[in-house]
């Protein structure tokens, strides 16, 4: 299996993305791992929701384009979109680039903490990815 970069401090969910808590758990900073990045290839494009829009825990919420593929954003929570990664849109290689740092996708608040318990740490994550790879 091709070796990831999969922070301890995230959490991943079945969708290929990551989760970050911040400000003491009231808001989840969201983007795609670097499993999804390097599966997809070159990212060219990336259609996210608008701040102060819904999400709902597993629907789709954006939308990511690459040389290869175009695959939906699920949302690992129910919440309220607060801020969304806007320099994306001219600068989507972000995501290949620095898919942890700045090329993170959106940030959530209102979301009930026991969603987080349903997502992997990272050593889940790299078995369930290892897993796929069978």
């Amino acid at each position: 299996m091709a070796d990831y970069d999969l922070p301890d401090e995230c959490l991943y969910t079945e969708h290929d993305e990551w989760v970050r808590m911040e400000m003491d758990g009231a808001r989840l900073v969201v983007g795609i791992t670097d499993y999804a990045q390097q599966e997809l290839g070159d990212i060219v494009y990336v259609e996210l929701p608008s701040v102060a829009e819904e999400v709902r825990d597993g629907q789709p919420f954006g939308v990511i384009e690459s040389v290869k593929a175009v695959s939906d954003l699920y949302s690992p929570a129910t919440g309220t979109v607060v801020a969304v990664n806007e320099v994306l849109a001219d600068r989507p290689e972000l995501v290949n680039e620095d898919c942890y740092g700045e090329g993170w996708l959106v940030a959530i608040e209102g979301v009930d903490a026991e969603v987080l318990d349903s997502l992997m740490d990272a050593n889940a994550y790299r078995k369930y990815v290892a897993s796929r790879a069978e």
